[in-house]
């Protein structure tokens, strides 16, 4: 993938997009039980011009959250990280990963998306006690 378009266009065959900006696309990931997980993908640029995609799912308002069980978190993880982001108006944790174009395949692409996706909900119901919120 070189650009954000053979992005949107391999993503947008597979899911109906919610938003669909210049630089942001968003749809609804449908995982078992009948759950969903709000998934974004975002272009994103170096200081030196490389390209990468970060791909984020919200998890829950960051309110009431202890920041060090979260750092431990980031620790443990393998693939995705948390991040703090404002979602209208209010801080909301976010799962999130970035992944430089150069590396990305349309296969690449799918896994990321589903194992963020099913992360992020598992994340979500254990801070929410089982709600489906995004």
């Amino acid at each position: 993938m070189q650009s954000f378009e053979q992005i949107r266009s391999h993503v947008g065959s597979r899911h109906a997009l919610r938003t669909n900006d210049p630089y942001l696309i968003s749809f609804d990931l449908t995982l078992a039980d009948g759950r969903h997980q709000g998934v974004y993908l975002a272009e994103m640029e170096d200081e030196e011009g490389a390209k990468y995609l970060r791909i984020s799912t919200p998890i829950g308002p960051y309110t009431g959250m202890d920041g060090a069980r979260c750092l431990r978190f980031n620790w443990e993880q393998r693939t995705g990280y948390l991040a703090i982001s404002d979602l209208e108006g209010s801080p909301y944790l976010q799962l999130c990963e970035n992944r430089p174009y150069t590396l990305l395949s349309p296969s690449e692409i799918d896994r990321v998306i589903a194992e963020l996706g099913a992360l992020g909900d598992r994340m979500e119901q254990a801070i929410s006690n089982g709600g489906d919120t995004f």
